[in-house]
């Protein structure tokens, strides 16, 4: 079982747009090899940052208007969210040390 959450639109809107803090979402899909190779890390970084920030995803199929908004285009794209606002982003499958980086920058 994953602990990263699955979100549709709207939940994106209330739990990452209207949210505060930080908040890591993984725009992915299902067909995307390198989507499916950091699924796991981003599992094990979800425990290892409770509290600190939320790692969501959301599925690029099935909400194409959330990455249009955000110029999405490259898949799997982390975006990091602060208090609702992108604040940076990341394109492609990453290792885990520069996963965590990418977040502790954030942090």
């Amino acid at each position: 079982m994953s602990n990263v959450a699955m979100l549709d639109a709207a939940q994106f809107n209330d739990q990452v747009e209207q949210g505060s803090g930080l908040t890591l979402v993984d725009f992915f899909a299902d067909w995307c090899g390198p989507c499916k190779m950091i699924a796991p890390v981003l599992d094990t970084l979800s425990s290892e940052y409770d509290g600190k920030v939320s790692i969501v995803k959301l599925n690029a199929d099935d909400h194409p208007e959330v990455l249009s908004k955000y110029g999405v285009r490259g898949l799997p794209t982390l975006m990091m969210f602060k208090d609702g606002k992108p604040v940076d982003v990341a394109v492609g499958a990453q290792p885990g040390a520069a996963l965590k980086q990418f977040i502790d920058k954030s942090l």
